[in-house]
């Protein structure tokens, strides 16, 4: 079912772009409190314990790219269509699983469907309201995203205690098969046939044409860099608060809505600042928010204080500090080559999702019970996410050229 391109998009349009958002955090974020849970029930160690979440972020990394430049060649309206059958597929076979091989085959599968999300509804953004409003567009959505961060873990918690880890599946299916249906009768396809006829061939010469532009790298490499940095605290919390400091799966969740609650408002500032302060001046905001965050808390947990206060409260601001940014950032990609605007979006997709796997992986690795690991990996991804930052805002934007 091909619709036209030429609808305006309305109240409904944009809702359900906001709903697509929520099927990342179903994947990921509604998973966390589950591991203490799932490392108990399989009697598995602490680093397979991490790869049933981890391969999530793994398997978005893998798919975004693909993503984004088959939507610029075929469109958006099917690939997304796709996308969000397979999360449902795989939700269903996690919720079945007897085994810790199958539960993190069914978590890729799951994953590279909820890996559509991010690239195609930013590429359909940017097709339905025009580059112009492209940070303020991108600001939004990724308030909608904050959404499901801010209610998964907690949700997942109570969840958890009251029915045990599988009951989470089940919400993501009953979620996500929700979602699904909105998208289908609401989103229309946004791509002309123009340009989907238009689209050069071979996506392999797409990522070429980006990859050799440094503008391009040092926007995507601060997001994923700023994204190593996030999932270093993020991976480590549950393990810390229920290990380590004796707190519930209930009382994690709650804590955990400092993270997206400081990502949320980080976006209404972009959103609010969009077109008015320079994006490459954002992202280093951003950037050296960062640096101020993780000196402070490694500062303090060297010094011996452990509490959930000072995993959440700095967990918060670094948060904030990635919804300065990132918007930013990724419209700054985006606008590199318009015309690959769908290949750039998944690309940068692509490194956020590796990054943030990797640290959680590196985190897997090295923990010992104590909060040193996490505080190791933030403090490498906060001074490698300055680094790209301090390029872009001495090399301001020049005329994008199209493929």
């Amino acid at each position: 079912m091909q619709l036209p391109t030429d609808r305006k998009p309305g109240a409904a349009f944009a809702i359900s772009l906001g709903a697509i958002t929520l099927i990342g955090p179903l994947s990921i974020h509604l998973f966390l409190p589950a591991m203490p849970d799932v490392k108990a029930d399989f009697g598995i160690s602490s680093e397979v314990a991490q790869l049933t979440f981890s391969v999530t972020l793994f398997a978005m990394a893998i798919v975004t790219p693909f993503y984004g430049s088959l939507s610029d060649r075929y469109g958006r309206r099917s690939i997304l269509l796709a996308g969000l059958v397979l999360f449902l597929i795989g939700s269903l076979f996690a919720a079945l699983a007897q085994s810790v091989v199958v539960l993190i085959a069914a978590r890729f599968v799951q994953a590279m469907g909820a890996g559509c999300g991010m690239p195609l509804t930013r590429a359909i953004a940017r097709d339905a309201y025009g580059p112009g409003v492209l940070v303020k567009a991108i600001a939004y959505l990724t308030m909608a995203y904050t959404v499901g961060p801010m209610l998964a873990p907690p949700l997942g918690g109570l969840l958890i205690d009251a029915f045990g880890w599988r009951s989470e599946f089940w919400f993501a299916l009953s979620v996500g098969a929700a979602i699904t249906i909105g998208a289908y009768f609401v989103v229309h396809e946004t791509r002309s046939r123009a340009d989907i006829a238009a689209a050069p061939p071979g996506t392999f010469r797409h990522y070429g044409i980006l990859l050799r532009d440094p503008r391009f790298l040092a926007f995507v490499l601060q997001s994923g860099f700023t994204s190593f940095m996030f999932f270093a605290i993020a991976s480590a919390s549950p393990f810390l608060m229920k290990d380590v400091l004796g707190r519930s799966a209930t009382e994690y969740g709650l804590y955990f809505m400092l993270f997206p609650t400081g990502y949320f408002i980080g976006n209404v500032i972009s959103s609010r600042l969009s077109g008015r302060a320079p994006i490459e001046k954002m992202v280093l905001a951003g950037a050296l928010i960062g640096v101020v965050v993780v000196a402070g808390q490694s500062g303090l947990i060297l010094a011996g204080y452990l509490s959930p206060l000072l995993i959440f409260i700095p967990g918060g601001l670094l948060s904030f500090a990635q919804g300065l940014s990132l918007p930013n950032a990724q419209a700054g990609a985006m606008r590199v080559q318009p015309a690959l605007a769908g290949t750039a979006a998944g690309l940068g997709v692509f490194v956020q999702m590796l990054a943030s796997a990797i640290s959680t992986e590196v985190y897997g690795l090295i923990a010992d019970g104590t909060p040193i690991p996490m505080i190791e990996i933030a403090i490498a991804g906060v001074v490698f996410a300055l680094l790209p930052a301090i390029y872009v805002y001495l090399r301001p934007s020049v005329v994008a050229v199209t493929a």
